[in-house]
């Protein structure tokens, strides 16, 4: 069995008794239970009654939070000519093409998000390998293959969250940091939901989201009314 230490059990204590609370409460909780001597991530995990090994019941999206992540991300950008230089404008913090692709063959993954133009897919797809599993792999379904690169790149460091439901039917999800204002946590709470609601598949069948919970990085977890969550 793992061992729970002082500062877990001491957290779990506050949360005794209490589930299914507003998303205003279950942010206060958990601001107040954080206790790491770091500025922990607010994290949200959303059960969702569907089978994503079948194609018609996939989720995937992007959010742009309206607070932001309150994380600093790096952006890597495989473009070519103007491009590149417009990328570079927009502040990406690593563009190029096949010297890119070589630095990722050799394992230098220095990035959070990749972006592409449509015209090097056929590069970046030889390293779906490689991105695949990272979750970092080019998609034009949540903005990350495109001509407009200024754009892309703007949405990605100004708090854009993309979201894809696992194996067993969740999805998690860092949205923002414990330090934000209650009120500003929330607001992403709920951005979040709503997302995730918009983008449910055709072959969902029955109740779509079975459970919205939120925890800091290294604290416990408590469940969210769903009619507060903003479903």
């Amino acid at each position: 069995m793992a061992h729970v230490g002082k500062r877990m059990k001491a957290a779990a204590k506050q949360f005794e008794g209490k589930s299914l609370v507003s998303v205003e409460d279950a942010v206060k909780l958990i601001k107040s239970a954080a206790s790491a001597k770091f500025d922990e991530t607010l994290e949200i995990a959303m059960n969702l009654g569907v089978d994503p090994r079948h194609a018609d019941q996939m989720v995937r999206g992007v959010v742009q939070l309206p607070n932001g992540t309150g994380k600093t991300v790096r952006v890597a950008v495989f473009a070519r000519g103007a491009k590149a230089d417009e990328a570079k404008a927009a502040g990406a913090d690593i563009v190029g093409a096949e010297d890119l692709a070589e630095a990722i063959q050799g394992g230098k993954i220095e990035f959070d998000r990749c972006i592409a133009t449509p015209d090097l897919m056929p590069l970046v797809g030889r390293l779906g390998k490689i991105l695949g599993p990272r979750n970092l792999m080019p998609n034009p379904k949540v903005g990350t293959v495109t001509m407009d690169v200024k754009t892309a790149v703007a949405a990605a460091k100004g708090g854009e969250v993309q979201f894809k439901v696992e194996k067993a039917g969740v999805i998690h999800g860092g949205i923002g940091k414990v330090s934000f204002a209650e009120e500003k946590l929330a607001e992403n709470v709920r951005a979040f939901v709503e997302a995730v609601t918009r983008a449910k598949p055709a072959g969902a069948k029955g109740t779509y989201v079975k459970k919205v919970s939120l925890s800091s990085t290294m604290g416990p977890g408590i469940s969210v009314d769903l009619s507060s969550a903003g479903r």
